[in-house]
């Protein structure tokens, strides 16, 4: 048994989840959780040209101000082979208070919880909002703001000047480089 499958059959065991032999492609250490309790790696999907994580929290008001720039990002690249993700990193947050807020922010993304941090460690967020890009292979290539509509706590645009993602997108679609590879997101902290 290969190092990555015994280390996902091994946190299933401890995590008390049922195992899906189909979530061990992309990077070793991206598994978390659906809102079934089954592990999950969001990298799995080899057809995508390139991953989308959002980091949200149900109680973050910002959070839930991007719940229609999510959902329009999704609408407009999905189609065009980008895959997308919710992620809730909040290990409190249960799967029932999950769909709930989705449903409630009209979010018609898979959700996945990650009570240990993995995609979080893995994307090097601190907020949410806060979104990460990588393509198939694991490698990120884009982390940050969806925009610059909140220019600080308190501090916000009528509309967006600047939208980062969405141009990051434009770029992976084009087969270009990601001109802004990083961006400063302003949110509530993950913990």
């Amino acid at each position: 048994m290969n190092g990555t499958l015994w280390l996902s059959v091994a946190l299933a065991g401890l995590l008390g989840c049922k195992f899906d032999s189909t979530a061990v492609r992309g990077p070793s250490n991206a598994s978390v959780l659906d809102l079934e309790n089954r592990i999950v790696n969001p990298f799995q999907d080899q057809t995508a040209k390139a991953i989308v994580l959002f980091f949200i929290r149900t109680d973050c008001p910002i959070s839930n101000r991007y719940a229609p720039e999510i959902e329009r990002l999704a609408a407009t690249y999905g189609k065009k082979s980008i895959a997308f993700w919710l992620i809730y990193p909040e290990a409190e947050t249960s799967p029932e208070k999950i769909e709930q807020h989705c449903k409630e922010y009209q979010l018609s993304l898979k959700p996945l919880r990650d009570p240990r941090h993995a995609l979080v460690k893995l994307a090097r967020v601190t907020v949410t909002p806060e979104a990460a890009v990588f393509l198939p292979d694991g490698s990120e290539i884009y982390r940050g703001r969806i925009d610059n509509r909140y220019v600080d706590f308190g501090k916000e645009r009528p509309a967006p000047t600047i939208r980062d993602l969405d141009e990051a997108l434009k770029s992976v679609i084009g087969g270009k480089p990601v001109v802004s590879s990083v961006t400063r997101a302003v949110g509530c902290y993950i913990e």
